[in-house]
């Protein structure tokens, strides 16, 4: 292993149910529904993302850019109950400076980077691939092989830390070792 990468979201944060909670209220608001399975299982993929689908569902015309940046703004208010998972945050302490670290992530850069600042992160990465920076979007390996790229190392040699199965074949597909998350931490379930 030469460089590790991380996914940010329910990997490193702890932020899944807050991003869950914002959805939920959004999605109403629109009177749209989603099931707190089916998020889970959606894990990785950009919120507008998840919004065209849920709107395609539905057969309505909604703005989904427009919904999506008001589940952001919701999210951001409550960053402030976002904490770090620790096992991997550790891993992040012990590896930081010592080999090349990156986060790849469906999330926009602003997010993630207010994220990184509130679990005490920000600084440990040579660098962060968002959604913005990547076409095709997990399960599609794209956001980990431009992780690779930018750390200058050859996929073969990254670890990924990941906790969606989306991410997990991101990973596959990028020809990366991988760490599933969720086989020892599990996030707070809101229903």
């Amino acid at each position: 292993m030469r460089g590790i990468i991380f996914d940010c979201d329910g990997t490193l944060a702890d932020t899944m149910p807050s991003h869950y909670e914002a959805l939920m209220t959004i999605l109403h608001r629109y009177e749209l529904e989603m099931s707190e399975d089916r998020f889970y299982a959606l894990g990785g993929w950009p919120t507008e993302r998840v919004a065209e689908l849920l709107i395609a569902e539905s057969g309505r015309t909604i703005d989904a850019v427009q919904l999506s940046v008001e589940k952001e703004s919701l999210f951001h208010e409550m960053l402030h109950l976002v904490r770090p998972i620790e096992p991997v945050a550790d891993v992040v302490r012990a590896h930081r400076g010592k080999l090349p670290l990156a986060v790849a992530t469906g999330a926009v850069r602003p997010v993630c980077e207010r994220i990184l600042t509130q679990i005490g992160l920000a600084g440990s990465f040579n660098t962060i691939v968002s959604s913005e920076d990547v076409e095709r979007h997990k399960p599609a390996p794209d956001v980990f092989l431009e992780a690779a790229r930018r750390l200058g190392v050859d996929p073969q040699h990254c670890r990924v830390y990941e906790d969606t199965d989306p991410g997990i074949e991101a990973a596959r597909r990028a020809g990366m070792e991988y760490i599933d998350v969720r086989t020892f931490y599990t996030p707070r379930r809101v229903t």
